[in-house]
């Protein structure tokens, strides 16, 4: 769970003195869906002020299953938040390389074995008994 949650807190704002009243809603909520919050592997503003004189702050937060290997932490790429004021956040997530076996059967295009297939469809199509067809019904079972 990723996202602009605009509640600041000095848990993962070390530049900002106070905690949020929200921070606990926010984090009850995490612990529900089983996440735990991700610390960046290079921390810092992930909003950045448009006034000069206000600080830039840490609002874009991400949050894991602490118990599934293929997440790991994720990471803060300022250098690309342009035009935006907010910074990307990057996870890395795995995937574990699969073999998935497939079979299918199938006939060569242009082969003797397509031209007999095509053949024998025909010629049922061609002695498909069309008189009796009085219903909904009837069409049914000539066709099966």
């Amino acid at each position: 769970m990723t996202g602009n949650f605009n509640i600041r807190n000095n848990d993962w704002d070390p530049n900002y003195p106070h905690h949020s009243a929200h921070t606990k809603d926010l984090l009850t909520l995490a612990e529900s869906l089983g996440l735990d919050l991700s610390p960046p592997i290079n921390p810092g503003p992930t909003r950045f002020a448009d006034n000069p004189r206000d600080m830039n702050s840490v609002i874009d937060l991400a949050f894991i299953n602490p118990n599934n290997s293929g997440f790991g932490q994720h990471s803060l790429h300022p250098e690309l938040r342009r035009p935006s004021d907010h910074v990307p956040l990057i996870i890395e997530v795995s995937i574990n390389k699969t073999n998935i076996d497939n079979s299918f059967w199938s006939i060569s295009k242009d082969s003797e074995e397509e031209k007999n297939f095509i053949k024998a469809i025909t010629n049922n199509i061609l002695t498909l008994d069309t008189l009796n067809i009085t219903s909904k019904e009837n069409l049914e079972t000539i066709v099966q």
